[in-house]
């Protein structure tokens, strides 16, 4: 017994070396410690935005062709497009306050129906934000290594994706303080590169000026008007991957400081400078330096190969800022471990996934969640073998698709609330300005690269709809059931005088499993009286308040939550009572609800000898697979738990009709 104590000693010392050791719940600083301030949720959440300069204006640019000198209404276009998206989110962010960003806009403006589609196209959207953020990491790396070493891209890009795994199981703060380093290199390398890269060449700008002017007028007269903007829309929705991230700051609202507003809307500005500014310098340097595509190397390292040819150590500053830029990516890529998890734990909250996806580890992570994303985005970096083209493709298309659904929820949010908004027209023209630009992206995109990759991405975002509707559907029909239960035994009258005495822990004593005051609960109840009549004296019910995605807003939400589960508590120990029964209840707040209700049922054993720990389980006529999926098995897990233990535990079946 020792040697298994200490090895189960060993493998939990391992454990918190490898993630961390648990969050106390209890702690009145935890929401502080765990809450993110402006700068750091710039670093987490808006590093995605940022990042995504490295492959964005590189596949505009590249679409142009021989047009190059339209670089200059890309820039401008590009900057335009990324306050116009981000002033709407700011909106977002300021009339959505609880986080969620594009699935509750949709959800709460549109119906469920665009919910779903909102929230399937952002999960797989975050999916493919780690996958081509890792991507272009590896091609941005890999630049500056021997041609050789190509061969092991794709395994450094999939070890990268397990390192994101484990920083993100150990949490959030953690992970995104970690990262810190590589996002202020990254800065730093970008400011000399573009700064230096402008200012040094500022006397080029008159014939960067004149070159647009010629090549304009020579494209009027070849392929007129039509034809240049046919030009200038394709490769400005080709480099739409520039934007992709821009959502990730109202998405993530949750783990910011308070005040949330504030904080979410400062990150905004944050980042959506960051990244007009970056991005259009890149474009004028591109033309600056009459940068072209060269093999083995992304354009943004021939920029700063030819930027810093001159410089006694600019071999070495180059390679320094390309680095940086792939790093970055390395932490753009955090932003779908943060921000998919959490849209996921928002659809399991209304049951269009499994329950257990809105459930928090013991460090306060959402685990279920990161795991699941994490494994999907290596499954398609192995399938597309981390080609950044069809990446980016896949990417673009649901990006722009909650967009779409976004911009159109907030349009017509301020034209309902109009008579409230004193501002609502400014505002209805930029939402209605960004959702003009996002479907037209959308569109061309879907279009020119269907084959592409796009048809990849529209199949797969339809499977996860079509799976959440399926989940919907059987958690409906057992919410039916469970009405049934409610409506048959949550009011049973009583009669007589209510026992008042107080619980003798000498007596033999029935100790009840229970979530919540319900009719499962109470049939449970029910069903010990009946099969043990007259031999427990008291029953003791107990529940752990789990802390999961939709408790978890604060000092307040996990308070509320509380009180809430000892009310539950307080109306079990009510009616054991009035049926005559000595009852007490014993309450435990925890994020793993196996582990939780483990230690508090061992705990009150320990208290109460002579006891019998029970608990109900869903019965149904016939068993299939995904029942444990969607149900957790949490009673058999609890049993397992403490049979090892030497606690002695019953489960009684509650009989579903499915």
């Amino acid at each position: 017994m020792n040697g298994d104590a200490e090895q189960e000693s060993s493998s939990t010392r391992v454990k918190h070396l490898i993630f961390g050791a648990p969050r106390n719940i209890n702690d009145p600083h935890i929401f502080h410690k765990l809450a993110l301030i402006p700068v750091l949720a710039w670093i987490g959440l808006g590093a995605d935005g940022l990042s995504s300069s490295s492959y964005g204006p590189e596949e505009a640019f590249k679409a142009l062709g021989n047009h190059t000198y339209l670089a200059l209404v890309l820039a401008v276009a590009t900057a335009l497009t990324v306050f116009i998206i981000s002033y709407a989110y700011s909106r977002i962010i300021e009339h959505f306050p609880h986080g969620g960003g594009g699935y509750i806009v949709a959800t709460h403006m549109l119906g469920e129906r665009a919910g779903v589609i909102s929230g399937s196209a952002l999960l797989v959207d975050y999916i493919l934000t780690i996958t081509v953020s890792i991507a272009a990491c590896s091609d941005a790396i890999f630049s500056y290594l021997p041609l050789e070493m190509q061969k092991f891209k794709l395994f450094f890009a999939s070890m990268m994706i397990v390192l994101l795994i484990v920083l993100n199981i150990r949490g959030i703060k953690e992970s995104i303080t970690g990262l810190a380093p590589i996002f202020i290199t990254f800065i730093v390398t970008h400011v000399i590169l573009l700064g230096y890269g402008i200012f040094s060449h500022i006397g080029e700008v008159k014939p960067v000026v004149e070159s647009f002017h010629s090549g304009l007028q020579k494209d009027l007269g070849t392929i007129g008007f039509l034809g240049i903007l046919m030009i200038v829309l394709r490769a400005y929705s080709l480099g739409g991957g520039t934007y992709t991230g821009i959502e990730a700051v109202s998405n993530g609202l949750q783990i910011m400081r308070d005040p949330k507003v504030k904080t979410g809307k400062r990150t905004m500005v944050y980042m959506a400078s960051s990244l007009a500014i970056t991005a259009g310098g890149l474009f004028l340097c591109y033309l600056l330096f009459n940068v072209h595509p060269t093999e083995g190397k992304t354009l943004n390292a021939v920029l700063a190969d030819s930027l810093f040819s001159t410089w006694g150590f600019g071999k070495i500053l180059a390679v320094i800022t390309i680095f940086s830029e792939g790093a970055l990516l390395l932490v753009g890529a955090q932003a779908g471990f943060i921000d998919a998890p959490r849209v996921m734990a928002n659809m399991a909250v209304d049951s269009w996934l499994p329950h257990r996806f809105a459930a928090f580890s013991e460090r306060l992570t959402m685990q279920n969640g990161v795991v699941m994303v994490g494994t999907a985005a290596l499954a398609l970096l192995l399938y597309t073998h981390g080609a950044i083209a069809a990446l980016v493709v896949m990417y673009s298309i649901n990006v722009f698709l909650t967009f779409s659904i976004s911009e159109f929820g907030m349009s017509k949010f301020f034209i309902t609330h109009r008579k409230k908004e004193k501002e609502w027209k400014k505002h209805l023209s930029v939402h209605l300005t960004g959702l003009t630009l996002c479907v037209t992206i959308l569109i061309i995109t879907i279009f020119e690269k269907f084959l592409e990759g796009g048809w990849l991405t529209l199949i797969i975002t339809s499977f996860v709809i079509v799976l959440c509707y399926i989940i919907r559907k059987h958690y409906n029909e057992i919410q039916q059931d469970k009405k049934k239960f409610d409506e048959l035994l949550t009011s049973i009258p009583t009669y007589g005088e209510e026992n008042t005495d107080p619980v003798d822990p000498k007596q033999m004593t029935a100790i009840q499993l229970v979530s919540g005051y319900n009719g499962f609960g109470v049939h449970t109840f029910l069903t010990i009286l009946k099969q043990f009549p007259g031999l427990y004296k008291n029953f003791i019910f107990v529940s752990v308040a789990v802390v999961n995605q939709g408790m978890f807003k604060g000092e307040e939400g996990l308070e509320d939550h509380k009180k809430a589960v000892e009310d539950s508590l307080k109306q079990y120990v009510e009616l054991s009572r009035k049926l005559g029964f000595i009852a007490d209840y014993r309450l435990e707040v925890g994020t793993d609800v196996v582990s939780s209700a483990t230690e508090l049922c061992k705990n009150t054993a320990k208290e109460f000898r002579k006891s019998m720990i029970f608990s109900g389980k869903l019965a149904f006529r016939v068993e299939k697979f995904y029942h444990r999926i969607l149900h957790n098995e949490t009673a058999f897990a609890i049993q397992r738990n403490l049979h090892w233990s030497g606690v002695p535990t019953i489960i009684l079946p509650i009989r579903m009709d499915l």
